[in-house]
């Protein structure tokens, strides 16, 4: 097996921020190859020893499902308080999205000058199209999915309750892993070890009304 350095990754991370900086069109809307580069460089270094970092797996799912409870309550809240008010005439759409923190996670072991450009650069939904509307897929809609649980937002609604595709089955058998962080993790262009030392994350609860004048 080829053994993949430090150095190898360092040198992608560091064309990834010169691309970010460049302002022309054909280097940006290339990079994303980029980021689907270094994520599999990364995950095949660290998931081959998984027992590592799974405190930190366990940690990250956990903050992430309160986070998205908090919002998904916070949406229902709204709602209920925008169908109250009459000064919301028209058809009117709730949307709540939650995101990974703005800043580069401060727990993460790697740390340096570039961190926060690099985060940047990976957060980029122009680079990582489907972190566009955040974390899950599809984004809470109301009234769309006003009778949407949260376990269905979150993914526990379905046999087994546990989004550990692509991990050591057996390790992670019991930690109940929501969609959410699958998505993170399989469709989208973050390194497992980009995410998973995140501990805080923003909330967008937007209202739009449609009306005909």
């Amino acid at each position: 097996m080829i053994e993949i350095s430090d150095s190898d990754i360092r040198l992608i991370e560091k064309h990834i921020l010169m691309a970010y900086d460049d302002p022309r069109a054909s280097l940006y809307t290339h990079c994303g190859a980029l980021l689907e580069l270094r994520k599999d460089i990364i995950n095949r270094k660290v998931l081959a020893h998984q027992e590592d970092i799974l405190p930190d797996i366990i940690a990250f799912n956990e903050a992430l499902r309160n986070a998205l409870r908090e919002m998904y309550d916070r949406a229902h809240q709204v709602w209920k308080a925008v169908q109250n008010n009459d000064t919301f005439s028209g058809e009117v759409e709730v949307t709540a999205k939650c995101f990974l923190d703005y800043d580069y996670p401060e727990s993460h072991p790697v740390q340096g000058d570039d961190r926060q450009e690099l985060w940047n650069a990976l957060c980029d939904n122009g680079w990582n199209p489907l972190y566009e509307d955040g974390v899950t897929l599809p984004v809470l809609t109301f009234p769309r999915d006003l009778d949407e649980s949260f376990d269905t937002l979150t993914g526990l609604d379905c046999p087994p309750p546990n989004w550990n595709e692509g991990l050591d089955q057996e390790l992670t058998k019991d930690l109940h892993l929501i969609s959410p962080f699958h998505h993170l993790f399989d469709h989208m262009k973050f390194a497992i070890t980009d995410f998973i030392y995140v501990r805080r994350f923003e909330t967008e609860i937007n209202i739009e009304i449609e009306r005909k004048i």
